[in-house]
């Protein structure tokens, strides 16, 4: 109801002048605009707390904001025939999470974000035998292409120890490649409830036994930083869900993209990092193997689409 009235109150502003796939596209470029900014906040507060308390504070903020919908529908919310792909689902989301801020600690801004857009390759290898998904030929091209991209940022190099947090950002990729694969599993049978349950309880309950051996007691400045990470992060999320609400999948998933560019900005201007030409060439093979992946989903008839490839 409501998400109708937000789109009734846009139409009525801009009854001609705004496609649904432009609107689409606006608030995806806010939303990767919002990632982006976490993403800075992230890496200024590795300076003082590990990532593994700056996760319990990003995800016990969520918690807090998301708790009367989990609340509403407890304990049916957590009903399932499917524990072990709820768990391997958490698995893959705090790998993700946890490995990235690690990356993000270590690793330019750009680079960083960039190493990340390799979840799209490690979704179509892991759909296959998950959603039993079909890859030919073009895709197994791109997914060639993609990861030579990947190995160019990363240079390989026993000599080079920022090699480790680049292969840490890799497999934070593929930890969110695997998260991704399992909510489209799951998403057959459980509700959106039920998912957002899982991931809003189970991640910061994991995460906190662990937080008492790194923690370090924040200053009200410091308290301040953690909790932003994770209001912005829920308004991100939020963000993302409109777009895709307004927008062709296709579309708003190739917005993804300008995230470079904002990381590229903020690294510059917040932390003076200059990216390197390996970088650059390396992000264009990789965005331009993606959004080939992209483009050649968004034609593909959905009758031909298995009912749980919807890659």
């Amino acid at each position: 109801m409501k998400q109708r009235h937000l789109d009734e109150a846009w139409k009525s502003r801009f009854p001609d002048a705004i496609s649904d796939n432009v609107r689409g596209a606006l608030w995806a470029l806010a939303a990767t605009a919002a990632y982006v900014v976490v993403g800075a906040l992230v890496k200024i507060a590795s300076r003082d707390y590990y990532a593994i308390q700056i996760l319990f504070f990003r995800q016990s903020v969520m918690l807090l904001l998301v708790l009367p919908t989990v609340l509403r529908h407890f304990p049916q919310s957590l009903k399932t025939e499917r524990l072990g792909l709820h768990l391997l689902r958490l698995v893959g989301a705090i790998t993700a999470l946890l490995l990235s801020f690690v990356a993000l600690a270590h690793l330019p801004l750009a680079t960083a974000t960039t190493l990340s857009f390799a979840k799209m390759f490690f979704v179509t290898l892991i759909a296959v035998p998950m959603l039993g998904e079909v890859v030919g030929r073009y895709r197994i091209a791109a997914l060639v292409v993609g990861f030579a991209g990947v190995l160019l940022m990363v240079r390989p190099d026993p000599q080079n120890t920022s090699n480790l947090y680049s292969m840490v950002a890799i497999v934070a990729a593929a930890g969110a490649a695997l998260g991704v694969v399992c909510v489209r599993k799951l998403s057959t049978t459980e509700s959106t409830v039920t998912l957002l349950s899982y991931q809003a309880i189970f991640i910061g309950v994991l995460v906190a036994f662990p937080t008492y051996w790194f923690w370090h007691q924040p200053d009200l400045q410091g308290l301040l930083l953690l909790l932003a990470i994770g209001v912005i992060s829920l308004i991100a999320q939020w963000l993302g869900v409109q777009a895709y609400r307004a927008g062709e999948a296709s579309v708003v998933t190739s917005m993804e993209y300008t995230k470079l560019v904002y990381a590229t900005i903020i690294g510059i201007l917040v932390f003076a990092e200059w990216p390197q030409l390996n970088t650059l060439v390396g992000a264009a093979i990789i965005i331009s193997a993606a959004t080939f992946t992209v483009i050649r989903e968004s034609r593909r008839l959905p009758e031909n689409r298995e009912p749980e490839g919807k890659s």
